[in-house]
């Protein structure tokens, strides 16, 4: 499997499950909407009271969840980083182009956006056999 073919199985997807770590240093998941590039970093959105808005001000280490029917997934850790800026700006159009109905809370200063940009990812496919899992180090340390 290839880096764009993980791109398109993500670009196929709307929703995913972000895990955060809280100050006690337990998981905590949330299932959110997304964007993504094609270096597979996504975009996603939070209300600044939300829990996995505080436990990103304080641990940026995260685990995603993409896709679960078909029995397909891709899992990734990475690190998240809170938008400002250009950054911001752009994470933004391409956020709201997969999710228009989000662009209603673009301005809102209670809304942050952070981009997660994974370090290591695996692809499944547990409808073959044997299944197909494939991992993927994106550190440069393969």
């Amino acid at each position: 499997m290839k880096k764009e073919e993980i791109y398109e199985f993500i670009r196929s997807h709307d929703l995913a499950v972000v895990a955060t770590i809280n100050p006690d240093g337990k998981p905590q998941a949330a299932v959110v909407e997304f964007g993504e590039f094609p270096d597979l970093t996504i975009t996603i959105d939070t209300l600044k009271t939300s829990r996995k808005y505080k436990n990103l001000q304080g641990n940026t280490s995260v685990a995603v969840v993409i896709g679960w029917e078909e029995n397909k997934t891709v899992q990734m850790d990475g690190m998240a980083e809170e938008l400002q800026g250009d950054k911001l700006a752009q994470a933004k159009e391409n956020y709201f182009a997969k999710n228009p109905r989000a662009k209603k809370w673009a301005d809102k200063p209670e809304i942050a956006y952070f981009a997660i940009k994974p370090y290591w990812i695996r692809y499944s496919d547990l409808n073959q056999h044997p299944w197909v899992v494939e991992e993927f180090d994106l550190t440069g340390n393969t």
